[in-house]
């Protein structure tokens, strides 16, 4: 299995097409979060690292948190539309949740500072709840639910069980499996921790006559 602690974090800049201040800005602020906190980081701080005009920041994002928002979306939205096209050659619900698992946690790991915005900057803000980062995570939830109600409906999961709740499950659980290797930049295996959740969540939904995962 491979060890994605070891890769080089990859940073993703605004889509191709934007201004290039609006991109230098969104790569400055992702070179300074890898050592800092976003609190600790000046609009000043940003501009100078991204060589441009302070004004820039307001003239493109509204404030510094807009900026934190865009870096993240970019980031989510290149992921979804990966996973999006994998998913569709894949049949069956199980694999399907089981490819979900492995390339969400390695995304966590392999791009640790968009998972540290994410899980621990963004949401403990109140306007996270208005943001477009607050609707991709809705939208990466509702992809992980409908593959259980996939997965229900073909007979390969049990009916008794509630997909929102098994749906809780699996993202509490890959929140908590990756954060301590977020924050504190430590080492883990992405596939064995997308196993160990999957093995987990699938032992529970899966019809004895669908064990074979």
């Amino acid at each position: 299995m491979t060890d994605l602690s070891t890769q080089k974090t990859t940073s993703h800049p605004p889509h191709r097409g934007s201004p290039p201040g609006k991109i230098k800005l969104a790569e400055a602020l992702q070179t300074l979060l890898e050592g800092k906190d976003f609190s600790s980081i000046t609009t000043s701080e940003i501009a100078k690292v991204a060589g441009v005009n302070e004004a820039l920041i307001y003239r493109y994002f509204k404030d510094k948190r807009g900026l934190l928002h865009d870096v993240l979306a970019h980031a989510i939205e290149d992921f979804m539309s990966d996973i999006a096209g994998e998913l569709r050659r894949i049949k069956g619900a199980a694999k399907k949740l089981r490819r979900l698992l492995r390339r969400s946690i390695e995304f966590y790991i392999g791009h640790r500072v968009s998972a540290k915005i994410l899980l621990v900057e963004v949401r403990n803000f109140p306007g996270y709840f208005e943001s477009r980062t607050y609707l991709l995570a809705k939208s990466y939830a509702h992809l992980v639910l409908e593959i259980l109600r996939e997965g229900i409906a073909a007979g390969e999961f049990r009916d008794d069980v509630s997909p929102g709740r098994i749906m809780q499950i699996i993202l509490g659980g890959m929140e908590h499996l990756i954060l301590p290797a977020v924050v504190f930049d430590r080492k883990v295996d992405a596939h064995s921790c997308a196993d160990a959740l999957c093995d987990v969540v699938l032992n529970g939904i899966l019809k004895v006559n669908s064990q074979r995962h």
